[in-house]
């Protein structure tokens, strides 16, 4: 019997999660005002929450990995400006990685069939899953790194595959940090671009650097046949 709760557990908390970061941006006046927002609106919008926005902008940070319903660097940066760098990166990094866990999770269990129906659209995602399947903890460490394919997507992909947990977990902990400190950085950089434009430059130039090592690999990868 305790199994049987644990089992059903693992299965409806992915999908609850899921489903409520769902009606959260499609039937809260919060979700779609947060959708038009810029960096210094959204951070401007958390502060006006006093105590309560970093339960806020841990929230926002959360919901946009499983959702992407909007860029990534615009939270990343608000979560900085409005609690520092310190306790932004902190935040940022910490519910990006809850927020891909519970992803994962959701693919997994309840989703599995969901999530296999819509990736399968996508080549690229296609054939990416079949490497991961060969080499878990390599390919979601290097789909979390450089953007080969969109972070969600290999969230999803990882949970339809045969990947065991503990390398998903441990590629997603170990990739997630750089690039999050990556956007991070970019997005408190651009409200502060007088005193920060070198630093922006160099910031900027490596993301660059990473969309064209992404393309150039996901070319290369989907060019491969899939046995």
């Amino acid at each position: 019997m305790v199994k049987s709760w644990q089992k059903a557990g693992r299965i409806l908390l992915p999908v609850c999660l899921i489903a409520a970061a769902v009606a959260f941006i499609l039937f809260t006046d919060t979700g779609k005002h947060l959708t038009r927002m810029n960096v210094q609106q959204l951070s401007d919008y958390l502060r006006s929450f006093g105590a309560f926005s970093v339960i806020l902008g841990m929230a926002i940070v959360y919901v946009q990995v499983m959702v992407p319903f909007i860029p990534f660097v615009l939270v990343a940066g608000a979560n900085v400006l409005v609690f520092g760098l310190g306790w932004g990166i902190a935040i940022n990094y910490l519910m990006a990685v809850l927020g891909a866990i519970t992803a994962f999770g959701f693919a997994r269990s309840a989703g599995r069939a969901k999530a296999e129906k819509t990736l399968s659209r996508y080549n690229a995602v296609r054939v990416f899953n079949k490497r991961m399947e060969e080499n878990g903890f390599f390919y979601v460490l290097l789909g979390r790194l450089i953007p080969v394919i969109p972070s969600t997507a290999v969230s999803l992909g990882a949970g339809v595959v045969k990947i065991k947990a503990r390398d998903y977990i441990l590629a997603t902990v170990i990739g997630k940090l750089p690039i999050v400190l990556l956007e991070s950085f970019i997005g408190h950089d651009l409200l502060h671009f007088s005193q920060y434009k070198g630093r922006l430059a160099i910031l900027c130039a490596v993301f660059v650097m990473l969309l064209a090592l992404g393309t150039v690999f996901k070319n290369k990868l989907t060019g491969k046949p899939v046995k």
